[in-house]
Order: structure tokens, then C-alpha cells, then sequence
């Protein structure tokens, strides 16, 4: 039970400094910033298998690998790029996910150039409302990111990039934060 000083909270960030700090600052906040979006589908592909909490001591070492997550940038890395990320502590090291990466910024450029979404985020914005209320928006939005072009899109992978970038509000209702991000949709 939180003391006056601290307010309610999701159950699932527990008393981690690191947890509550994503929590208060970053979980379910709205973005509409194509890096950001980018970085969020990167980390939650990450996470599949480990604990948030892994990842979320690497988020640092994964801004800078992959250069704050520059679609335009990343999309070029070749092999040799491949080879020493996967030899960088500062991320998690399984080929897969990091080839990901890069695959899932060149499926960005494809839907930038193809001129049907002048951005990563109103591609985002667009595909999830076709229906977000529920898990099946995430095996909605997993399947169209699939036949796009992306890599390690899931629908655990959507519905936990749904919550964290905001498109859905998951938060509690007892959550602090939950009429606060209500406000921002």
C-alpha cells in the first residue's frame, strides 16, 4: 500500500528504482516520434524471452548501437555492423534480434517511400485504429506489421509495444498515471 508520499501505481513495476522510473515517465505516454516508436518495437522485440528488466539496463547501450534509432542509418547497417554489435555488452547479443533491428528499419523506409504514410508514427497511429481495445488488435497489428515487412512483431511483442508507446491506455485505473495519459489520448 503506498504511503501519503507515494502515489498508487501498477502492480507489475513493484519498487525497482529503474521500474518505477519507466513507469512514472515512459510507460503508456503517447508517442508520435518515429525514433521513439522505433525504439520501443526494438526493445519490446528484445525483451521476448528475457525479463523487461534486462532490457531496460541495456536501453542506454541500444540508443547508442543503434545510433538513437535513426531508421535512415540503421537501415544500412551491413554484416561487418551485425558482427560488432554482436560483440557490444551494452545489448542483448542474439543475431536474430539484432538483424531484426536493421530489417525492421528498412521496413520503415519502404513505407515512407511507398507514400502511403508520411511517417513510421501515423503508420503506427493508423494500423492500430482499426481497433484497440483489446488482444486481438495486437494480433491485428502483428500480422499487418508481418506482411509489411517487420521482424520479431508478435502479438505479445504488439500488444506489449501497444501499451508501452501509449496507443493503448493499460495503466490501472487506481494508477496515478491513468487519468493523466486519458488526458493526452
Amino acid at each position: 500500500m503506498p504511503t501519503a508520499e507515494e502515489p498508487t501505481r501498477c502492480t507489475w513495476c513493484g519498487d525497482d528504482e529503474l521500474y518505477v522510473a519507466y513507469h512514472d515517465n515512459d510507460w503508456g505516454v503517447p508517442v508520435r516520434d518515429d525514433a521513439t516508436l522505433f525504439e520501443i518495437l526494438t526493445l519490446e522485440g528484445a525483451q521476448a524471452g528475457l525479463s523487461w528488466l534486462t532490457v531496460l539496463r541495456r536501453r542506454t547501450g541500444y540508443r547508442r548501437v543503434f545510433e538513437n534509432f535513426d531508421a535512415d542509418v540503421v537501415a544500412y547497417f551491413n554484416d561487418a555492423r551485425v558482427e560488432t554489435i554482436m560483440n557490444d555488452p551494452r545489448v542483448i547479443r542474439h543475431r536474430q534480434k539484432i538483424n531484426s533491428v536493421i530489417t525492421n528499419a528498412r521496413a520503415i523506409l519502404e513505407l515512407r517511400g511507398r507514400g502511403e504514410y508520411s511517417s513510421f508514427a501515423d503508420y503506427i497511429w493508423g494500423t492500430a485504429s482499426t481497433g484497440i481495445d483489446g488482444p486481438s488488435s495486437a494480433t491485428t497489428m502483428s500480422r499487418q506489421l508481418v506482411r509489411d515487412g517487420f521482424k520479431f512483431v508478435g502479438p505479445t511483442i504488439c500488444l506489449s509495444f501497444l501499451q508501452a508507446s501509449g496507443v493503448r491506455n493499460d495503466h490501472t485505473p487506481d494508477c496515478f498515471r491513468f487519468v493523466e495519459i486519458e488526458a493526452l489520448h
